[in-house]
């Protein structure tokens, strides 16, 4: 078994691998032989189709599944049991209905005889969604108890749930209600977030009579978008540079240029926090890479335990917005918007987000701390020389995709393949055999999980569509609010709730396609109001009950999360003041566009 399961890993950690190889091959054929290879680009799209199952299925071994819910902290004894049984069948009948409607797209497939390149039929790739959904339905129906008498029952619960959607029984509007009652009650008991969003497509999908293969079909579209693989290979660039002795290098250059200053902790924190975050696209990863370098070093230059752990929990989601941002990517994807254009559009917002933070690290610097220290050129010397490899990562990412000679997945390939380089071989910091497959490998189950949440999240987003609800609610918006500000306001009201019950990622996929036809209505620019979502988004990380930072922030320091959700309220009022300011400035988003153009 121990050799199955290091085989999982393995794979996982090759497929992975491949993708971010291949779009260099593409590269190295195009510069030197004027040629390329056919096929690479949809074979590399289903190449991160296999590890988004591949890794949605070893999250569901380590039990590592998003899940937004505070409550299972809060539970004990026999309710903790009673929680954990409802919550992993629940989810795991959500996994077997995946894996149905996963088969059933494969099967309407098989006899069509498109292929994804040479003569590998697309129905083998397709296949990845109800194998990998088979595998995450049994390891969550083990993970329901420790007594094998409820495991086989959550296993034939999901089993039953698949013999009745297979036989076709109608499921009418009353127990479509009393389905969605059973999957709200699971998931604020702490199911993961795929199986709400996955769980609520099917059932509006069943009650409807339409085939279940529709929602495969949604999620297999989403995770082979041209563009999507973007994600994969920017946040393994990001795990090598965390895992590796990145963050320690870095440190040293922010604090020798900025340490020596009255709050220089502060900066030397939030800079770090950024150019994270900005690479893996997620702030949970920065803050538990880099916590406990920075924690020690804000309590030594004076900040309290409170303001620190604020200021850790606020920086931590901001790189977000500045290129090579993965909500950028992801919301340029789902609202059709050139992702070079989006990258323009995040930098002034993101840059200010980034200011403002730093202003309230400044204000909080202890005035009883030790005299400022000089700036000690030999000091910044030394350290710039020592991580002039990693410094120059945003360079080759950005090079690589304005620079005209790589698409933006090929760009994204070039930088996560420079990390990998740079970390394994320059640095010496993982070793090729030991280090390298394993932190490859935990990307790989980090992407797997988000991946596994956009593609069952569009599911959700297309039947609203297909319901006609975002026309009735630009009709109603038009009808209440009379000018773009106000509806702007009212948006901001919205999304300020929406970032406290969503995940970004998730919110993209499901809310965007109903928001741009409201900009469109007002006649907001497309780039203005990505900015505003993203920004409001960015603030949900800050905002209970579901604010992510928060519970990456109580995890990673042993705080009780009401604790830091305290000490983070300061920033979050500081980070709604920058809200304001780009909802009601619009060209802080569309100048430099813009002046591109």
């Amino acid at each position: 078994m121990k050799a199955l399961l290091a085989g999982e890993n393995l794979l996982l950690a090759a497929v992975l691998a491949l993708m971010a190889l291949l779009p260099l091959v593409e590269i190295l054929l195009r510069s030197v032989f004027h040629t390329g290879l056919s096929g690479a680009a949809a074979l590399g799209q289903h190449f991160g189709l296999v590890v988004s199952m591949l890794g949605a299925a070893l999250a569901a071994r380590h039990g590592r599944l998003l899940s937004l819910s505070p409550l299972p902290a809060l539970l004990r004894g026999q309710t903790a049991l009673l929680a954990r049984f409802l919550t992993s069948t629940v989810a795991a009948i959500v996994a077997a209905l995946l894996a149905f409607a996963g088969l059933q797209l494969v099967l309407a497939e098989y006899d069509s005889g498109n292929t994804i390149v040479q003569g590998i039929p697309v129905w083998l790739g397709q296949a990845a969604l109800p194998l990998g959904f088979t595998l995450i339905a049994v390891r969550l129906a083990f993970a329901s108890s420790s007594n094998w008498a409820s495991r086989v029952a959550a296993l034939a619960l999901a089993a039953g749930a698949v013999l009745a959607a297979a036989n076709a029984i109608e499921m009418n509007n009353t127990l479509g209600f009393v389905a969605l009652g059973v999957l709200l009650i699971a998931t604020l008991l702490g199911a993961p977030v795929f199986s709400a969003l996955g769980g609520a497509a099917l059932i509006l999908f069943w009650c409807d009579g339409l085939p279940l293969a529709s929602v495969a079909l949604d999620q297999y579209r989403m995770v082979v978008n041209p563009s999507l693989p973007m994600i994969p290979l920017f946040t393994l660039a990001g795990y090598l540079l965390a895992e590796g002795g990145a963050p320690r290098r870095l440190i040293r250059i922010f604090n020798a240029l900025f340490g020596g200053i009255h709050g220089g902790a502060a900066l030397v924190s939030v800079l770090a926090c950024v150019f994270f975050t900005s690479f893996t696209g997620a702030s949970g990863v920065t803050i538990i890479a880099l916590g406990g370098v920075l924690m020690p070093l804000l309590v030594a230059a004076g900040y309290s335990e409170k303001n620190a752990l604020g200021l850790l929990a606020g920086a931590g989601s901001l790189g977000g917005l500045l290129p090579p941002g993965l909500p950028l990517v992801l919301y340029a994807i789902v609202a059709s918007i050139a992702i070079d254009e989006m990258f323009l559009a995040g930098l002034v917002p993101g840059l200010l987000m980034v200011a403002l933070i730093m202003c309230w690290g400044l204000m909080r610097a202890p005035h009883a701390a030790a005299t400022p220290r000089k700036f000690a050129w030999k000091e910044a010397s030394a350290a710039l020389r020592e991580a002039k490899w990693e410094l120059l990562l945003p360079v080759v990412a950005l090079a690589a995709l304005f620079g005209g000679f790589a698409t933006p997945v090929e760009a994204a390939a070039v930088t996560a393949v420079y990390a990998f380089v740079i970390e394994v071989f320059v640095y010496r910091d993982l070793d090729l055999k030991r280090d390298a497959p394993r932190v490859i490998a935990e990307a790989g189950l980090v992407i797997g999980g988000v991946l596994l949440i956009l593609g069952v999240a569009l599911g959700v987003a297309n039947y609203l569509v297909d319901a006609r609800v975002p026309e009735l609610i630009a009709d109603w918006a038009i009808g209440t609010f009379h000018s773009p500000w106000t509806f702007l306001l009212a948006l901001n009201a919205f999304l300020l709730i929406a970032g406290c019950l969503l995940d970004m990622f998730s919110a993209i996929v499901v809310l965007v396609p109903l928001l741009v036809p409201l900009g469109a209505a007002f006649g907001i620019d497309p780039l203005h109001l990505a900015l505003v979502f993203l920004i409001n988004m960015e603030l949900g990380y800050l905002t209970p009950p579901v604010g992510m930072n928060l519970f990456f922030t109580a995890y990673r320091f042993g705080k009780p999360l009401p604790e830091v959700s305290r000490a983070a309220a300061p920033v979050a009022c500081v980070l709604a003041a920058g809200v304001l300011l780009v909802t009601f400035i619009p060209w802080l988003s569309t100048a430099l566009p813009r002046l591109a153009r």
